[in-house]
């Protein structure tokens, strides 16, 4: 597998350090935290958090829109495009038999999750309360996991594979039910019609055209036209479009970028998730990730900055649900539907891989974090709920020290490569 370590290092080392700073600050001087957070940058705009004024409504841009709902787009367009690469390229790794087990995993991740979360809530009574919630405890940290999986199981062990399959395939999944369950506003899908107008729009006047004029030369003179004089540039103004498209809509508008990945000239080959071969790579798809990193390196610190800021005294119900539906619900449900596909529909395991090894990956796949927090910041509107949500995302570090425990019991031999 090509190298994800840099990577994924540099991202969860400045992502920790906006949370602790997040965690400290509100626990040291609440007030003036929330205000650093709600900062309002411009009032009465065109982006911004939606409320009525005078019988119509208005915008305002705060520090948190902008981060949450702006610049974050720029990470989930990132994750979009390792999707969209495993799913269609060749060797991607989100096609055919080889991933099916993987898949059928996170399914289980998934459904395992809310069933803990929803029982207990019913249990203890606040079902109506946090129901909102379900999709918190879905969520798998891609980074974080990759971290926590390496120190469990080593650089070259089949698990480290899977449990990358695994992690994607939830955030993809993820993508999906934010879209669909976490509606910003009142929908108005006509909105929509701009996103994909733009998206088509640029994919046939900068990609398909060109192409089917390069027809038969090999040269690709209106291909490379279009690379070298125009470059990012169509894509950029649609992706603003579509983002506008999006938040207009009542879609969350972080998810705006989805609709123009796939619009952009890419590779004709999948490298692996996060490759850092892909660096060296010329389309412009790879092009883009790869001067996007360092943006959202810094734009993943104040998020953690901007969403961790949680006081200790918010640890309530929802808290322990989001925790227990991480710390239960994901290992079981990725242990049940794995050991289903891998056995009884004879799927298989990869060469090398125990059923041992499945329960350890759920272990380590429910560290939540980074699209925990984010779900629990939609779910519910900002107050006592969603800060003691957003604490049970933090504490799912703690699978972390479960999974090193749980490699140790089950005695997961490490492959160093």
């Amino acid at each position: 597998m090509y190298r994800v370590w840099n990577f994924v290092t540099t991202y969860s080392l400045l992502l920790i350090a906006g949370a602790i700073i997040a965690l400290l600050w509100a626990n040291i001087d609440a007030h003036s935290y929330h205000s650093f957070v709600d900062f309002v940058i411009v009032d009465n705009f065109f982006i911004g958090h939606p409320h009525e004024e005078g019988g119509h409504i208005t915008r305002t841009l705060t520090l948190h829109y902008l981060i949450n709902d702006v610049f974050m787009a720029l990470f989930f367009g990132i994750a979009a495009k390792e999707v969209w690469e495993a799913v269609i390229l060749e060797n991607g790794a989100l096609r055919g038999r080889k991933a099916m087990t993987p898949l059928i995993a996170t399914a289980g991740g998934m459904l395992g999750p809310i069933a803990v979360y929803l029982g207990l809530a019913a249990v203890l009574g606040v079902y109506e309360t946090v129901s909102r919630g379900w999709a918190i405890p879905t969520a798998t940290d891609i980074a974080f996991s990759y971290l926590v999986g390496r120190m469990v199981f080593g650089a070259g062990h089949p698990a480290i594979r899977f449990l990358l399959l695994l992690a994607i395939a939830d955030d993809a999944a993820g993508l999906l039910i934010l879209a669909i369950f976490y509606p910003t506003a009142e929908l108005a899908p006509e909105w929509l019609m701009l996103s994909f107008g733009a998206a088509l729009g640029v994919f046939v006047l900068f990609n398909w055209l060109p192409r089917r004029l390069d027809r038969g030369n090999q040269l690709r003179p209106n291909s490379t036209w279009v690379r070298k004089y125009l470059s990012f540039w169509p894509y950029l103004i649609a992706g603003c479009l579509s983002w506008f498209g999006f938040q207009e809509a009542g879609i969350h508008p972080a998810l705006g970028l989805l609709p123009i990945v796939p619009t952009i000239p890419h590779a004709d080959r999948a490298f692996g998730i996060f490759a850092e071969a892909e660096e060296f790579l010329t389309d412009l798809l790879n092009w883009i990730e790869h001067h996007l990193k360092y943006p959202v390196e810094i734009i993943l610190f104040f998020f953690g900055l901007l969403n961790a800021g949680v006081e200790f005294s918010a640890i309530s119900e929802p808290t322990w649900l989001v925790l227990f539906g991480l710390l239960i619900g994901k290992p079981v449900g990725v242990l049940l539907m794995g050991w289903i596909a891998a056995f009884p529909l004879r799927l298989g395991l990869p060469q090398g891989m125990r059923t041992a090894d499945i329960l350890v990956v759920g272990c380590v796949a429910a560290i939540g974090f980074t699209v925990a927090l984010f779900v629990a910041s939609v779910a519910f509107p900002g107050g006592p709920v969603q800060d003691a949500a957003k604490m049970g995302a933090l504490f799912s570090f703690g699978a972390a020290i479960i999974s090193i425990i749980a490699g140790k019991v089950l005695r997961v031999e490490k492959i160093h490569g």
